[in-house]
């Protein structure tokens, strides 16, 4: 005689449950993509904007003067040298060549400044003593490394690394040292009576409580890094040296095509604009949430 199974079947109750729940979910989930899609648009029009007025600007200058395109030439003129630099391959390389090196630098800037920056804001005598040392060097033009540099180096890699390395170490080492100055001291004290050595009191406390003036000061690390970066390249040209943006300017410079020149200039600042949208302005943005500074900003 065969056996008979009996399958249970969800009640009622429970399917509505089910079905709601995966409404909810469907609901959360399209209206997180809307809040994102907005924001994004938050972000980017008034960019757009700014970069429209500036065109619109510069194509009624170039009409109003006496419209020399060797000297100054028209929005679309510039367009078509872009294009023409792409489709060789000129444009994508200068860029991911002056890219990477920056990106490099401004790691390694980054991984030196920071303990040295600690050290220098927590041992005062060496504060008094390299203090104004490194902020005369931070002030010190990057340019003014190079002819050194090369002397040292030869034209290498190893050249542009030096420039970025010492025209953007100062700027970390000064952003870490203002932002330890402006934590509390109660906060050090507490850390002390919860018996914190001075490792502990530097990983749990000084370091998080110092964090938005870290962050200013990796940012002033960037843009001294990128600037540091367009010098040696603009100088340090042949070799074993790549073909950078900077490299592109002065090969503009030398064909003595301007159309050539705005594009270099134009990329390098769609690079820090890029950097500043992508990278800082995020992490900025993270900071500011945990500290309860930015609710204007999630709206």
């Amino acid at each position: 005689m065969p056996s008979s199974t009996t399958v249970p079947t969800p009640s009622t109750d429970e399917n509505l449950s089910s079905l709601e729940a995966g409404l909810d979910a469907l609901q959360t989930s399209t209206r997180a993509r809307t809040t994102s899609v907005r924001k994004g648009l938050r972000a980017l029009l008034p960019l757009a904007i700014a970069v429209s007025v500036l065109l619109l600007a510069w194509e009624v200058a170039f009409r109003l003067g006496p419209q020399d395109v060797t000297r100054f030439p028209p929005p679309a003129l510039v367009g078509l040298t872009f294009l023409h630099l792409w489709s060789d391959d000129t444009v994508v390389e200068a860029l991911a060549t002056s890219v990477q090196r920056g990106a490099v630098g401004f790691v390694l800037a980054a991984l030196i400044g920071t303990p040295l920056g600690i050290v220098v804001a927590r041992v005062r005598w060496i504060r008094s003593s390299f203090g104004p040392l490194i902020t005369g060097l931070q002030v010190l033009p990057s340019v003014a490394w190079v002819p050194a540099a090369v002397i040292w180096f030869g034209l290498s890699d190893v050249t542009i690394y030096t420039v970025i390395l010492l025209g953007a170490v100062p700027s970390i080492i000064n952003g870490i040292v203002a932002g330890v100055d402006q934590v509390p001291p109660l906060y050090k004290r507490v850390g002390l009576v919860l018996g914190a050595n001075q490792v502990e009191l530097v990983r749990h406390v000084i370091l998080p409580a110092a964090l938005p003036g870290y962050l200013a000061g990796l940012k002033q690390g960037w843009a001294f890094s990128w600037r540091s970066l367009m010098a040696a390249e603009l100088i340090a040209v042949g070799g074993d040296i790549g073909f950078g943006l900077g490299q592109l300017l002065q090969q503009g410079r030398d064909l003595g095509d301007m159309s050539r020149i705005f594009v270099g200039i134009i990329l390098i600042l769609v690079v820090g604009i890029a950097v500043e949208l992508l990278f800082f302005a995020p992490v900025e943005r993270v900071v500011m949430r945990r500290r309860g500074l930015a609710v204007d900003a999630d709206r």
